[in-house]
């Protein structure tokens, strides 16, 4: 059996999307036309992208691969910034500052270091190896959109805390807690939400659930072996890239929520 897919086996496989839409216009969710739109715009941009990274790929640049990266960058601050309640003005640099450097850190990180100590025990430190289209461009990809998911669902959740709980946060400041001590409660319920999910899914990872990655290789004829040591390293990269992300893109933006007094300003779009 080949493991490449045919247009026509493609065209067939997007045949079960048949069965989400049914039950979303059954159901009169209003979704069935978002889902048609998302799934058309995914198949067309997947293609677009699949064919700009051929040329990517030959051309192999490092400083245009890194700025392919500040693109990626830029539209996933846009996208997050959108599905937030947050003025740009407030959220739109800290998430921009918090993608850009934690991608940067553990994409380098894992390509010099645990792809390098794989590779012979040779370390790649060249900005031509670190950069390399084939690695760089995906990684960092894969890191941005799992720190964008997270964030989005930590932030929403953390800031409808601070204004639905403003009383209780200047009711501890005013009895002597620091903004730090007042706002733990709500970044934690962020955390919460977000890394839940994530984590449960962990814990039964090759058991219950068998992650896209590791089949997407093993589908492409890689050893077994080989793709579950892949899969836990991109586990492991992708949850401490979300949790750091987090942590600066609040860091951040708290400095623009907040007054030199710790009083909350008003954050949200009218």
């Amino acid at each position: 059996m080949t493991s490449d897919i045919t247009l026509l086996g493609l065209c067939i496989g997007l045949l079960l999307m048949l069965i989400p839409l049914f039950f979303l216009r059954r159901y009169g969710t209003g979704l069935a036309g978002s889902t048609i739109n998302a799934t058309f715009r995914m198949v067309v941009q997947l293609y677009l992208i699949g064919l700009y990274l051929q040329y990517l790929f030959e051309f192999n640049l490092w400083y245009v691969n890194l700025a392919w990266g500040l693109v990626m960058v830029g539209v996933a601050t846009g996208t997050g910034v959108q599905r937030t309640q947050l003025k740009p003005s407030v959220l739109a640099m800290p998430m921009a500052v918090a993608f850009l450097c934690t991608a940067l850190v553990i994409s380098i990180y894992f390509l010099g270091l645990v792809l390098g100590f794989s590779d012979g025990g040779q370390t790649h430190y060249s900005l031509q190896e670190l950069f390399n289209a084939r690695y760089f461009i995906p990684i960092f990809g894969l890191l941005l959109g799992n720190m964008l998911g997270v964030n989005v669902v930590a932030l929403n959740t953390y800031f409808d805390g601070l204004r639905r709980e403003r009383q209780l946060y200047q009711y501890m400041l005013g009895n002597g807690a620091t903004h730090a001590e007042a706002t733990a409660p709500l970044i934690r319920a962020a955390m919460v939400k977000a890394f839940n999910p994530g984590i449960a899914n962990m814990a039964v990872m090759g058991l219950v659930a068998m992650p896209g990655t590791m089949i997407g290789q093993i589908l492409g004829g890689s050893n077994p072996s080989t793709a579950i040591k892949y899969q836990i390293t991109i586990v492991v990269i992708t949850t401490a890239a979300s949790m750091l992300s987090l942590i600066i893109t609040i860091s951040l933006a708290n400095r623009r929520t907040f007054d030199a007094y710790g009083r909350l300003q008003h954050v949200w779009r009218d």
